[in-house]
């Protein structure tokens, strides 16, 4: 069933790879079993798409990009729904988990369709259709219901953003016992501090080393300080601590120097999460490790049922991952939002859809 008048074509941005969008017309998507369609109405920029898509397509396997519109942060209104759909209806908000698995593995029977290997596994704005256009054709177990008050700039920032380190910081039994530090403060490490209020931490440190970052997180009102890593930023954490160090830590940056920070700014029984990609980090296994008896986690984005439970705690508690979001431009400016997103943007930047 619909409720929107179809038209043949609508516009969507590509991404050749060459630092530049491409805007063309692609067919509108129609329901087939198990799917829906959505009038998209936000759809956020990752830093994954920088840099395996937009600067250059370098990925490979599950980062492999098959010209497809782009896109993995979508969030919008169902307008169409196709046979074998059992939750949704016409008018409904959802949220959009980034990637379709199989529906058979042990990861996807757990709601993790990002562990999922089969040849079927397909990311949205990777290897099927994204949310860079109007409408977005859906698999039903892949949305979740976006409860209000969370805007749809809120649900796009959900799945990948703010479910990436819920998920970390739930592995390490984050709670409002804790202090936490943030390494990293682009729109991950921000998004940690907020998922950290919304567990109850009263006490969150940042560290950044890009001034313009730094400002912006100041400016979040997330952190009871953020602290200059190009300025002894241990001294400091431990300074505030009473020597003791920070219970928790989670790198969002995949910076070696800033894993160590975190690592070695953990007190006795200290528990590191790491969401940042690539990199190494080098450790002394017996003085940071072993005679600490600390625990690092190692964490790959969210399940569905997680990314459930934390848009109902957000909602529940009223908060709005929309703040973290510094550019907002529409589909035609697209060109411009990568820009922003490559360079200058200090937050999350986000394409918004109007009527």
């Amino acid at each position: 069933m619909s409720t929107h008048t179809s038209t043949a074509t609508m516009t969507g941005a590509f991404l050749p790879g060459d630092g530049t969008v491409d805007l063309r017309e692609t067919p509108r998507p129609r329901a087939g079993h198990g799917q829906v369609v959505l009038r998209t109405r936000a759809s956020g920029i990752c830093g994954s798409d920088i840099h395996y898509i937009y600067n250059g397509h370098i990925g490979e396997g599950g980062a492999r990009y098959d010209n497809v519109v782009a896109g993995h942060e979508p969030a919008g209104e169902v307008i169409e729904v196709g046979p074998g759909c059992k939750r949704l209806k016409p008018g409904d908000r959802v949220a959009v988990y980034h990637i379709s698995g199989c529906g058979q593995c042990d990861e996807c029977a757990r709601g993790y369709f990002i562990g999922c290997t089969s040849e079927s596994r397909a990311a949205y704005g990777w290897q099927r259709d994204g949310g860079h256009a109007p409408y977005l054709l859906a698999d039903e177990n892949t949305c979740v219901p976006l409860p209000e008050p969370l805007t749809y700039v809120d649900g796009a920032f959900i799945a990948c953003g703010i479910g990436t380190v819920y998920e970390a910081l739930s592995r390490i039994a984050l709670s409002g016992a804790d202090r936490l530090l943030v390494t990293g403060l682009g729109p991950v490490g921000a998004a940690a501090a907020l998922v950290a209020r919304a567990f109850g931490v009263r006490t969150v440190y940042g560290a950044e080393v890009v001034p313009e970052r730094m400002a912006w997180a100041r400016s979040l009102g997330l952190f009871d300080e953020v602290l200059d890593s190009s300025a002894a930023p241990l001294d400091r954490v431990l300074e505030l601590t009473g020597g003791a160090g920070v219970e928790a830590a989670v790198d969002c940056s995949g910076h070696p120097a800033a894993r160590s920070l975190a690592l070695k700014a953990l007190r006795v029984r200290g528990r590191l999460a790491l969401v940042g990609e690539g990199g190494q980090m080098t450790l002394d296994v017996s003085d940071d490790v072993l005679h600490k008896q600390v625990l690092i986690s190692g964490s790959w984005v969210t399940s569905v049922q997680g990314m459930t439970r934390l848009a109902e705690l957000l909602a529940r508690q009223g908060l709005h991952p929309e703040r973290l979001v510094s550019d907002r431009f529409p589909l035609a400016e697209a060109e411009g939002a990568y820009q922003a997103a490559a360079g200058r943007a200090a937050g999350k930047v986000c394409l918004v859809f109007e009527d």
